[in-house]
C-alpha cells in the first residue's frame, strides 16, 4: 500500500458543516456543536500553530528557548508555511464562504471539497482562484446541506470558470463509478473534453502530482488502461492495464 503514495502528504482536511456538529456536538456533547463552533475552533488552533511556529523560528539557534514539541500543532506548521493546502470539506456555500475567510486571514491555500453548491458561488470561487472537487454525485440526499446535489453544478461552475475536479467517495460511491459521474455532468451541458479533464489531469494539478500522473507525456508514469470504446460510456470495458511500463491485466 506504501508503494501506491505517490506524494504524502497532500493536503490537510477540514470540515465544516453537518460532519463536525454531528461528531462533537450530537456524539460526543462538546464543542464545536455549530457552525460558529466549527469556525472558531479552527480560527484557535490556527492562531495557536502560529504562535508556535513563530516562536521556533525566533529562537531556531537557542534550544533552551524553543517551545516543547507539540504533536497537535505540528502538522499545521507545513500549512501555515503553505507547504500543503488545506481541504475545505463543505457542501453549503456559506460553509466555504467561512474556509475562505479564515483561509485569507492566515494567508493559507486551500480547495473546496464536495461543491455541492458550487453553482451558488461559482462565479466567487472563481474570482478567488480557489479550485473545487465536486462529488461525490451518486449519493443520496441524507443531509440537508446536500439537498441542492444536481448534476448541472459542473456545468455551472465550467461557464464560471471554476477549475474544478470531479470525485466519488468511499464507501458507497467508489472510484468505479468516477467516469458515470462524468458522463451525467455531460448530459447536463458540461463541454465533453473537460469531463475527461475533470477526472484525471486536472484532479492530478490539485492534487500536486500533474508531474507523474493525470495525461499521457513522456517522462510521466507509464500507468495506462486500454479500453474497449467510448470512456464515459457505460458498457466500455478495461482491456488492458499497464503499471510503470508492465502488462498488469489483459481481458
Amino acid at each position: 500500500m506504501d508503494q501506491m503514495v505517490i506524494k504524502d502528504p497532500s493536503g490537510m482536511k477540514i470540515a465544516f458543516g453537518e460532519n463536525p456538529r454531528r461528531v462533537y456536538g450530537v456524539e460526543q456533547k462538546k464543542m464545536p456543536c455549530t457552525r460558529m463552533g466549527v469556525a472558531g475552533v479552527l480560527r484557535e488552533w490556527l492562531q495557536r500553530a502560529k504562535n508556535y511556529m513563530e516562536k521556533k523560528e525566533k529562537f531556531a539557534d537557542e534550544p533552551e528557548k524553543q517551545p516543547e514539541y507539540d504533536i497537535r500543532l505540528e502538522p499545521l506548521v507545513p500549512v501555515l508555511k503553505r507547504v500543503i493546502p488545506l481541504r475545505a470539506h463543505a457542501h453549503r456555500a456559506d460553509d466555504v464562504a467561512t474556509a475562505v475567510r479564515i483561509c485569507e486571514e492566515f494567508g493559507l491555500d486551500m480547495s473546496w471539497e464536495h461543491a455541492t453548491e458550487g453553482h451558488r458561488i461559482a462565479k466567487w470561487i472563481a474570482e478567488k482562484g480557489i479550485p473545487a472537487v465536486w462529488g461525490p454525485s451518486l449519493s443520496n440526499r441524507g443531509k440537508w446541506e446536500m439537498r441542492e446535489l444536481g448534476y448541472d453544478t459542473p456545468k455551472v461552475m465550467y461557464d464560471a470558470g471554476v477549475k474544478f475536479a470531479i470525485q466519488t467517495d468511499a464507501v458507497g460511491s467508489t472510484v468505479r463509478f468516477l467516469p458515470i459521474c462524468a458522463a451525467l455532468s455531460v448530459k447536463e451541458g458540461l463541454p465533453y473534453d473537460y469531463a475527461l479533464k475533470a477526472i484525471t489531469i486536472v484532479p492530478a494539478e490539485i492534487i500536486g502530482v500533474a508531474d507523474r500522473v493525470g495525461s499521457i507525456e513522456k517522462g510521466k508514469d507509464a500507468d495506462l488502461r486500454l479500453l474497449s470504446g467510448d470512456p464515459l460510456e457505460y458498457a466500455t470495458k478495461v482491456e488492458k492495464v499497464i503499471i510503470d511500463g508492465e502488462l498488469a491485466h489483459s481481458r
